[in-house]
């Protein structure tokens, strides 16, 4: 499912127009990107979490040259699948 098949599906579950079913799904998908952009973790209880990891700096190697390389410290979103999720998709 991708973006617009959501707001398609909200569109009709909710029945609401499709301009406010964009709305909204790009309001909670802003809000999510925000907070994780401010380091807070965002958990959907029984679906999923996403967070942040921090990675220091270290050095690696280029893999063409085998030259060393200093890869420079960085921030990653993560998901992590929540139990009830787990269970819906394994039956």
């Amino acid at each position: 499912m991708n973006k617009l098949e959501l707001i398609s599906e909200l569109k009709n579950k909710a029945d609401i127009s499709k301009t406010d079913a964009a709305k909204v799904v790009q309001i909670f998908f802003d809000s999510m990107t925000e907070a994780m952009a401010r380091g807070e973790r965002v958990e959907i209880r029984g679906l999923c979490s996403f967070f942040v990891k921090e990675y220091q700096s270290y050095t690696g190697r280029n893999p063409k040259t085998g030259e060393k390389v200093t890869i420079k410290p960085k921030k990653l979103p993560f998901f992590k699948a929540g139990k009830e999720l787990k269970e819906r998709v394994d039956r």
